[in-house]
Parts: C-alpha cells; sequence; structure tokens
C-alpha cells in the first residue's frame, strides 16, 4: 500500500520544481515563444507530468507571474524589516534598495515584462492586476506611507524596469542620463 503523503510531499515537490522552472523559462523567451518542453526539462520532469499538475501553458505560466509577486513582496518585506522605526520614507527607499538588488538577475524583472505583454490574455491580465495590487496594498500598509508617495514608489520601479531592461545606463548621453538620473538599477 501507498503513502499518500509520500506521494502529496512528491507532488509538491515537483509543483514547486515546475513552477520556479516556469519562472526562469517564461522570463527567457515569454508567454507566447516558451514551449511546455522546456519548463518540463529545467524541471527535470516529463511534459506530460507539468501537464498533469498545470491543464494548460496559461495556468503554468500564471503560476509562474503569481510566484514572481511572492519574491517581490517577500523581499519588500525583508527591506522594510531592516528599516523598521524609520521614516515611511525611509522604509520606500530601502524597499527599492531591496527590489534592485532583486531584479539584478533579470528573471523577476523580465517575467513581469513578459507578462505585461501577454496581457490581451484574460488570465494574464488578472493575475498582473492581482500582483500589482498586492504589491501596492503591501508597500502602503508596511511603509505607511501616503498614496502618493506609494504611487512614486511604483512608477520609478517601472522606470526602473524600462532602464534595465534597455540597458540605458549604458548609455553616455544627455536623454539617458535624465532618465536614469538618481536610480539604481
Amino acid at each position: 500500500m501507498k503513502n499518500t503523503r509520500t506521494n502529496l510531499s512528491d507532488s509538491d515537490t515537483r509543483r514547486e520544481a515546475i513552477v520556479e522552472a516556469a519562472l526562469v523559462a517564461f522570463a527567457k523567451a515569454g508567454f507566447a515563444s516558451t514551449p511546455v518542453t522546456a519548463v518540463a526539462a529545467g524541471a527535470g520532469i516529463s511534459q506530460a507530468y507539468v501537464f498533469k499538475l498545470f491543464p494548460t501553458k496559461e495556468e503554468l505560466f500564471v503560476a509562474a507571474v503569481e510566484r514572481c509577486y511572492e519574491r517581490i513582496e517577500e523581499t519588500l518585506e525583508r527591506s522594510a524589516a531592516a528599516a523598521e522605526g524609520r521614516s515611511p520614507d525611509e522604509i520606500l527607499d530601502q524597499m527599492g534598495e531591496g527590489y534592485a538588488d532583486l531584479i539584478a538577475d533579470r528573471t523577476i524583472i523580465m517575467i513581469q515584462v513578459h507578462a505585461q505583454g501577454a496581457s490581451d490574455i484574460p488570465a494574464i491580465r488578472e493575475v498582473v492586476r492581482r500582483g500589482l495590487a498586492r504589491i501596492v496594498r503591501f508597500t502602503k500598509q508596511r511603509s505607511g506611507a501616503s498614496d502618493d508617495a506609494v504611487q512614486r514608489f511604483i512608477a520609478f520601479g517601472q522606470l526602473c524596469h524600462l532602464i534595465t531592461t534597455t540597458d540605458i545606463y549604458e548609455f553616455d548621453d544627455d536623454w539617458a542620463r535624465i532618465v536614469a538620473r538618481n536610480i539604481r538599477h
């Protein structure tokens, strides 16, 4: 007789491996260009098993985007904790520093870019909206900052995406210095 607890654990472990592999694979090539076989290979399991746990590619992508927002919130929490007792603006600054460190490897930033690019698909648009809502609410609550300050924080985050994904910081030109001024990326 099989131990169902072990099977559940194996299933949970494989689910985690699949989501992690999906995060990396989709960050590299996006939703449309990433075959599920690439995710399966990254997780070290069969494509059939991926489809057993995630019946559609869309569900798999949504799970990867959800994981992205979990990582962002975890990073913001660690950063805010490091600034405990400081002003809301200082907490936001610390959160921004943590986020800049998080997106240094480009996986988290690129999954967001690809999710926004595929937001014509309702389920993907919805996961992006939920993720953004989660981050805005968390940032507001954890920092104690004003609505305007939180909006600026999110806006600078999006500007940081633009600077990072297009390597604007590599240009020694007026326009690039204006765009990247005072932003660590």
